[in-house]
């Protein structure tokens, strides 16, 4: 994380005598990156974070992906996805993973159970709805338009709260998700030409200290090769005890609605967009603004072959232009493969022409790896969207 934080009771030097009220000592722990060379952060626990009675095998039922083939464009309708009695980890549909991540969707309106994620960094975008995320950095509120990092291995469960389902993107990394680094000074700070900075950011501000005994907590993580295992640990006391922590890693919010765009007076490219990176992908905003302002200027993006990533969209609101009348609607996902040319429907280069600004918001996934389509991509696939550009609509 870029900037150093302090939350709750931490004694004045690192790994010395910090005693509870009884005069036991607190147990540090410290939870850091790339061994104890990157970022890090130390918490105080008034229990032994260690203190495990079980460890059982897990078997969810994730179901092996499918290469994209034959190879063609898809579009992927998320609402038609039943999410009745889903919580935001078990809950989560896999669409859409390679070597580097796992894009999923969930529709939650029950709490889910505390859970660890040892693979590696997750974003988590709120399309809609809102929840409490309680984690062992303490609690955060999350709602629409909000991005949630969670780093790796951090111990966490999500509450939705509210009438309205907490609709959800997923992206799991096998990696870190931080902001691009070239917004970044070499210490750290966020530079004067990023669309965001440390001002748009929230993390937990209190401590968050639960009882419990015999605590479950699900952990996924590595197995043989490319293999994923879930362990389900009981932990002798709530894992939730945390009287305070400080370091540079810790779970984070950043609004979509907080992005400042970046803009020209000819159609500017999507890393203007981009919002984070990670191991071999990056995530973009496409948010509300002004476009183009020379006078002979086309809106619109012009059609283009990433040669090297697949383009996942993700339609959050708003009336997307550039593929008005493909049967886009709010919930979409369109995969573009890095095999295909795509571009704008037919017809709105010209209909964008003389537009001041787009009221547009989506997320954007970028792949350096081709994209496999995992048992739920299928269940809500719009089969006709792959001949929009030659026969219009969709059915």
């Amino acid at each position: 994380m870029p900037f150093y934080q302090q939350v709750g009771e931490i004694p004045p030097k690192r790994h010395t005598q910090f005693r509870q009220p009884d005069g036991t000592l607190y147990h540090e722990e410290l939870m850091g990156q790339e061994g104890f060379s990157s970022d890090s952060s130390l918490l105080y626990h008034r229990y032994r974070p260690t203190a495990i009675s079980s460890s059982e095998v897990v078997n969810p039922d994730d179901g092996a992906p499918s290469p994209n083939h034959p190879l063609k464009p898809r579009h992927l309708r998320t609402h038609k996805l039943n999410g009745t009695g889903n919580d935001a980890i078990f809950g989560r549909q896999p669409l859409l993973s390679n070597a580097d991540c796992r894009i999923s969707y969930a529709n939650a309106t029950v709490t889910s159970p505390l859970y660890r994620n040892s693979l590696g960094d997750e974003c988590i975008y709120v399309e809609s709805g809102s929840a409490t995320v309680q984690t062992s950095f303490g609690e955060i509120d999350i709602s629409g338009g909000d991005y949630l990092i969670i780093p790796m291995a951090t111990i966490y469960r999500v509450i939705p709260t509210g009438d309205d389902p907490l609709r959800t993107l997923v992206v799991e990394s096998t990696g870190h998700i931080t902001p691009p680094k070239r917004y970044l000074s070499v210490r750290g700070q966020f530079l004067e030409h990023s669309p965001y900075c440390e001002r748009d950011l929230r993390a937990p501000t209190s401590p968050l200290q639960l009882e419990g005994d015999n605590v479950d907590v699900y952990v996924q993580h590595k197995g043989r090769g490319s293999q994923t295992l879930w362990t389900r640990f009981t932990y002798d006391k709530h894992p939730f005890d945390v009287v305070g922590w400080d370091g540079c890693l810790y779970p984070w919010v950043f609004s979509i609605h907080d992005f400042e765009p970046i803009t020209g007076r000819i159609h500017q490219p999507p890393p203007v967009h981009q919002t984070f990176q990670g191991p071999n992908f990056v995530i973009c905003s496409f948010v509300p603004r002004k476009v183009d302002y020379h006078p002979d200027s086309i809106p619109v993006p012009y059609n283009h072959h990433n040669v090297d990533s697949d383009e996942v969209m993700f339609y959050t609101g708003g009336d997307y232009e550039a593929r008005k009348g493909s049967g886009i609607e709010q919930g979409s996902i369109s995969v573009h493969p890095s095999g295909f040319t795509h571009g704008p429907q037919p017809g709105a280069p010209e209909r964008a022409i003389g537009a001041e600004s787009f009221d547009e918001l989506a997320v954007m996934i970028d792949t350096f790896r081709p994209l496999e389509l995992c048992g739920a991509a299928f269940d809500c696939e719009d089969t006709g969207y792959a001949w929009t550009w030659k026969y219009g609509e969709s059915e």
